[in-house]
């Protein structure tokens, strides 16, 4: 099995300059809004080289041209900016070699910087991070983000406000899911053909615990207290549970086939498990775990290959792209049901949610801030 989660078909580079860059809004994707849903959903289109942006109150989907083939995205915490990873889209020569004129740049991976609001425009920022980016998180005051990097087998640290790579540190094989503890301090690191998560303190950047978990770790998720942090284990078709505290592997539950990424509830009662089983078998289901329990109580079924899983901050919606489908599955957390279904770019892989409320008291903030300044 190549180490690549999903099978990226690198499609013809973009003609458009990154100033200039085209917006398709896809009549067919646009559906009525589930009740009570608001905010927004973007997803990493990797096949596509394009973000999709759902707006969940009109079930509008917009989808964006990138000049990379992005893997992960990740929306900062007061909902401004985008940020998204993974390696220059290429033009291919034949049927899966990309031209030699092309292979340099296709090592060196890019972490791509979008304003939320206006997703067509200029990128914010393009950054140069390493080989084979994998995901972005970024810490809650937006000032610095972490990026595995799958293909140098190291975490990079990037400040945002630089716009540069400032510290990176070497982790175990292959590095690819990463998520910051609830209070920032430590990334805990699933390394797919490690077989392990590395603990990294996020003030010295050193690894501070390498934990064996088992076969193809895929993706991390912290409970909100911190005290638990559950791995997909691709080739166990099962879930690991750590223990912070003791830093060890304490149960592991089954769950479908393939498991990729995995999303606690804000409650901290369920963990939501995609499985996308195989490339020849591609899963369509998610399995939700009872955090007390320890046990799946309930299975749903969304579209074909679920990879990725988001959370609403109220926890009434989990989102889950299906990579063979090209859409995302909206379930309603309390029915346990696929409520809306929206068809987006070609392989999405990565998903975010940003609240509506987040840019809203941004902006407020920004106008007090000049009021105050004017007074003065």
């Amino acid at each position: 099995m190549s180490p690549r989660l999903t099978t990226v078909i690198l499609a013809a580079a973009l003609a458009a300059a990154a100033s200039h860059v085209a917006v398709h809004s896809d009549a067919g994707a646009q559906q009525t809004g589930a009740p009570g849903m608001t905010g927004a959903v973007y997803t990493a289109d990797e096949t596509g080289n394009s973000i999709s942006a759902i707006d969940l109150a009109s079930g509008r989907v917009t989808t964006v041209p990138l000049t990379i083939s992005p893997h992960n995205a990740q929306i900062t915490a007061d909902g401004a900016r985008l940020l998204a990873v993974g390696e220059p889209a290429a033009v291919m020569h034949g049927h899966s070699q990309p031209s030699a004129g092309h292979a340099a740049q296709e090592r060196e991976g890019l972490l791509v910087v979008l304003d939320s609001r206006a997703l067509g425009g200029k990128p914010l920022a393009t950054i140069r991070v390493g080989g084979h980016p994998a995901h972005v998180v970024a810490d809650r005051a937006g000032r610095r983000a972490f990026v595995t990097l799958s293909g140098d087998n190291r975490v990079a640290e990037v400040d945002l406000a630089r716009r540069t790579v400032m510290r990176t540190v070497a982790t175990d094989r292959y590095p690819h899911g990463l998520r910051l503890s609830p209070d920032d301090r430590e990334l805990y690191v699933a390394n797919v053909e490690g077989g392990s998560v590395s603990v990294i303190d996020t003030g010295t950047l050193k690894e501070a615990a390498r934990i064996p978990v088992g076969k193809a770790p895929v993706q991390v998720g912290f409970t909100p207290d911190g005290s638990r942090v559950y791995v997909s284990l691709r080739d166990e078709n099962s879930v690991a549970v750590i223990n912070t505290a003791r830093r060890s592997v304490t149960e592991k539950i089954r769950v479908g086939d393939g498991p990729i990424q995995v999303h606690a509830t804000p409650d901290g009662r369920h963990i939501y498990v995609a499985n996308q089983g195989s490339e020849a078998a591609p899963g369509d289901t998610v399995s939700i775990i009872e955090v007390a329990t320890g046990q799946v109580t309930h299975t749903v079924r969304t579209g074909k290959g679920a990879h990725g899983v988001a959370v609403s901050d109220n926890g009434r919606f989990v989102f889950i792209t299906n990579t063979a489908d090209a859409t995302v599955s909206a379930i309603d957390a309390s029915a346990r049901k696929v409520v809306a279904t929206y068809r987006v770019g070609r392989g999405p892989n990565g998903v975010t949610f940003r609240a509506i409320g987040k840019l809203a008291l941004r902006t407020r903030r920004k106008t007090a801030m000049r009021l105050r300044w004017r007074k003065q």
